[in-house]
């Protein structure tokens, strides 16, 4: 693959790299028509760089931002690269709340945020965590980015690819986030091997309808520049407006996530006589547990391509990655093998020893792409086990040829009567009915049981499924009697956050008083 062979320490030096390899290759398209080059990339950084440079940003200090998934948050992202900032991307589903506990934890000299953005005022609410004693300068960017002569920056920043120079919060599954530390390095590693798994190259088109704030943006951006693929960029995922684009774009790889995969599948099936995507690969996933008939029903409906997987979370990105070539079971049930010769995983049962081959228990990381500890240095003690792997709080199993399976959280065993219940198994069992779309298990606080199982269903366009046709289904599959739900709710869609995770918390807060 001749995107892959480039040799770099820093997120810059890639993209110096790239430009040196392919300058004219499409770094980006979005859905508004326009395209840059890896050398306009490059040069729109280096103008934002200088404009940063001169309200003092630099090397080691702390910048915030919250832009769209636009081509200016890369190249805002990749100037403040260049000038060796920390900087932490915000998800723009937060809110002043939010804002102002990262704003504070972090120390941020500069926010940068658009003025209004999906009716919501950005601005005004800078301005109000300001007033009220927020101590950072803000940046109001709508369009194109503040720029300046790059002849103005100094020659460059030395290379430090293991300093910290990112900060990513996550979703907030405890009280208050938790921002995770990372360095170029570990973008870079886990980028390029995702890339080599994947045998991406120049040829290749690949979804961006995520927030570029996640974790996930500086990922695909960092693989971008060391494959040369193409990043087909989106503010706004609309199913119709959004498949159309890449349809046109000639997707090759269609991400990112579960509920993106049954979009596309929706679509295919409404219209079979037209055929989508005719040059997609294959469907890239991980952000969310897919049900294990989903990759089959994907290589039905788009001529062989189906979902190929990777596992990370934001403290330890894209750990294990599928390859195209693996085996269907392996595609459609496991999310890949560690990547080679950057990962390590290992499997603790809830007992505390070493998983046998195929044993459940708690997926344990070591890898280059691991976070260098939390902002709050008080978090790390209990996010570590004795002998210094990370505890992922996932539960998983490795079979004899290393793939991973992941089969649920460490939260997400119900505990009803003293008995341990695998939400994600009744999962995957309800997506078997035809009539369900999707679905989420929950436990639920019951005085009797000590937690009741609760299934959240939405169903097919047209279709219903009662609390009878759900027990008839399950007691069908030989489930025993204890694992099948004692409650069944309907929605229109399940809850979700930016990168297409579930929000069990929000269906537990609904639901548990029911």
């Amino acid at each position: 693959m001749a995107g892959t062979s480039i040799d770099a320490e820093t997120l810059w030096q890639l993209a110096e790299a790239r430009c040196a390899v392919t300058p004219e290759g499409v770094f980006g398209i979005d859905d508004q028509g326009r395209s840059w080059s890896f050398s306009e990339l490059r040069a729109r950084a280096l103008s934002v760089a200088a404009a940063l440079a001169a309200r003092g940003i630099g090397p080691g200090v702390p910048v915030s931002w919250s832009l769209p998934t636009r081509l200016e948050a890369a190249a805002l992202a990749l100037g403040l690269a260049r000038l060796g900032a920390v900087q932490n991307p915000i998800l723009p589903i937060n809110r002043k709340r939010e804002f102002s506990f990262i704003l504070g934890q972090t120390g941020a000299r500069l926010l940068v945020v658009p003025d209004r953005h999906r009716g919501f005022d950005y601005a005004g609410m800078a301005e109000e965590i300001r007033a009220e004693g927020g101590d950072f300068e803000l940046l109001v960017v709508d369009g194109d980015l503040p720029g300046a002569d790059p002849k103005t920056l100094s020659s460059g920043v030395a290379a430090l690819p293991d300093a910290v120079r990112w900060v990513f919060y996550t979703s907030g599954t405890t009280a208050e986030p938790k921002g995770a530390q990372h360095s170029d390095a570990a973008l870079i590693v886990h980028a390029i091997a995702m890339a080599e798994r994947q045998t991406m190259g120049p040829e290749d088109r690949i979804s961006l309808f995520f927030p570029f704030t996640h974790i996930g943006g500086a990922s695909w951006l960092a693989t971008s520049l060391a494959s040369g693929a193409t990043l087909l960029f989106g503010e706004a995922w609309d199913p119709e407006k959004t498949i159309a684009f890449l349809d046109r774009e000639g997707v090759t790889l269609a991400g990112s996530g579960t509920a993106f995969h049954q979009a596309y599948l929706a679509a295919q099936r409404v219209a079979p006589e037209r055929v989508l995507f005719e040059r997609v690969r294959f469907f890239p996933g991980g952000a969310a547990p897919k049900p294990p008939q989903l990759h089959e029903e994907m290589k039905r409906a788009f001529r062989g391509a189906g979902i190929v997987s990777s596992y990370g979370l934001t403290e330890c990105p894209v750990v294990t990655v599928s390859a195209p070539t693996d085996p269907d079971e392996r595609l459609a049930l496991t999310e890949g093998r560690a990547s080679p010769d950057t990962a390590r995983v290992r499997i603790v049962t809830l007992q505390g020893r070493e998983a046998a081959t195929g044993e459940e228990g708690e997926v344990r990381l070591k890898a280059p792409q691991l976070f260098k500890g939390y902002v709050d240095a008080n978090l790390d003690a209990a996010a570590f086990d004795e002998a210094g792997w990370f505890r992922s709080g996932d539960l998983g199993r490795l079979d004899e040829e290393g793939f991973l399976t992941i089969t649920g959280r460490l939260k997400d065993v119900i505990i009803r009567k003293g008995e341990n219940i695998s939400a994600k198994e009744i999962e995957d069992l309800l997506h078997g009915h035809p009539d369900v779309a999707e679905a989420a298990v929950v436990g639920l606080p019951d005085p009797a049981l000590g937690e009741r199982c609760c299934a959240v269903v939405a169903t097919e366009p047209g279709r219903t499924f009662s609390f009878e046709a759900m027990q008839t289904f399950l007691r069908g599959l030989d489930l025993m009697t204890q694992k099948i739900p004692e409650q069944l709710e309907s929605v229109d869609a399940l809850p979700r956050n930016a990168a297409g995770k579930i929000l069990k918390r929000v269906l537990v807060e609904r639901y548990g008083e029911a």
